[in-house]
C-alpha cells in the first residue's frame, strides 16, 4: 500500500516561504495499491492529485471525513468531476436532518461556487455512511463516527497486507479527565487499533488545548497517547495550525520528542510525503 500526502494543513490554506517545508494545502491523501486508488478528503491539496492511471481508470472514489470547508474546498477544482467519461463516487457521513447531497450543494452552488452540483458532467454517485464496513476494489474500509463538530467519520483502510487509519480531525480527549483509560470507550479506537500507519489530528500544543476544548482537535500529546492505546506502529501528526511556520512546527515537535517517549515512530506530516506500507 502506497500513501501520498497532498495536503496536511488545517482550517485554511497558507502560502509563503515560511510554510514551504510542511506545506499550506488543506487535507487530502491518496491511497493506492495494485491499481486501486482512493482519495481521502477533498481539501485544497486535491487539485494537485494525480490519477494513478488516467488512461484506463474511469472510476475514482473520494472518501470525505466531514464537510467542513477545509476538507471539501478542493472538490470544485478536481478535474475528474468535469470529465463526462469519469464515474466519481463521493462517500461521506450521513447527517440527522439533511442529506449528503443537500449539504454538499451548499458549497457546490452560487454564490460560493459557480457550478451547481447537478451540472457536473461526470457520473456522480453519492454514498451516505456511518458506522459501516464496505469494499472498494480489494480495499476493505471501516468508517466510524468520531468526536468532531458536525457528522464526522474516521476511516480504516485495509489492503492486502497493511492497514492505514485516517482521522485528520478528531478530539478523543474531550471530557473532564482527558482520554478515558478504558480503551473500548475511546472515540475512534476501533479505527486505529493495530494500524500500520495512523494519520491523526495534532493541531495544538498541550497548553493551547486547555483553552480550546470542544473545538474538535487534539494536542500532539493526546494524539500520541491515543496511538499508544490503539497499538499503532507509525504515527503522523497532521492538521497543522494555519498560523504555524515550519520553524514553529519544528520547535513544538522537538519539545514533544524531548518530553514524550513511545515505542513507535512519530513524524510531522509533510505535503508531498510518500510512505509505502509493506
Amino acid at each position: 500500500m502506497k500513501i501520498k500526502l497532498w495536503g496536511v494543513r488545517g482550517s485554511i490554506t497558507t502560502t509563503g516561504a515560511e510554510t514551504a517545508c510542511y506545506g499550506g494545502n488543506t487535507t487530502c491523501v491518496d491511497v493506492w495499491e495494485d491499481g486501486c486508488q482512493l482519495v481521502l478528503d477533498g481539501g485544497s491539496g486535491i487539485h494537485k492529485l494525480i490519477i494513478s492511471n488516467p488512461v484506463t481508470t474511469k472510476r475514482i472514489d473520494i472518501l470525505l471525513t466531514h464537510l467542513h470547508l477545509d476538507h471539501i474546498q478542493g472538490l470544485g477544482f478536481f478535474t475528474p468531476l468535469f470529465d463526462p467519461s469519469m464515474e466519481v463516487h463521493l462517500w461521506g457521513p450521513a447527517g440527522s436532518t439533511r442529506t449528503l447531497h443537500s449539504r454538499l450543494s451548499r458549497y457546490l452552488s452560487p454564490p460560493l461556487f459557480p457550478v451547481l452540483i447537478r451540472d457536473l458532467p461526470c457520473k456522480l454517485i453519492l454514498h451516505e455512511i456511518g458506522n459501516h464496513t464496505f469494499k472498494i476494489g480489494h480495499f476493505t474500509i471501516q468508517s466510524n463516527y468520531i468526536i468532531h463538530p458536525g457528522p464526522t467519520v474516521g476511516y480504516r483502510v485495509s489492503g492486502k497486507n497493511s492497514v492505514f487509519a485516517f482521522m485528520p480531525d478528531h478530539e478523543p480527549a474531550l471530557g473532564k479527565v482527558g482520554i478515558i483509560r478504558e480503551s473500548k470507550w475511546i472515540s475512534g479506537i476501533d479505527i486505529a487499533r493495530d494500524a500500520d500507519l495512523l494519520l491523526h489530528d495534532a493541531q495544538y500544543t498541550q497548553g493551547e488545548y486547555e483553552s480550546k476544548k470542544g473545538w474538535g482537535h487534539s494536542s500532539m500529546e493526546d494524539a500520541a497517547l491515543f496511538a499508544s492505546m490503539a497499538g499503532v506502529k507509525h504515527l503522523l501528526f497532521a492538521h497543522h495550525d494555519p498560523s504555524r511556520t515550519d520553524d514553529q512546527l519544528n520547535e513544538i515537535f522537538a519539545a514533544f520528542q524531548k518530553n514524550t517517549h513511545y515505542p513507535f515512530v512519530c513524524q510531522l506530516s509533510r505535503e508531498g510525503m510518500e510512505i509505502t506500507l509493506k
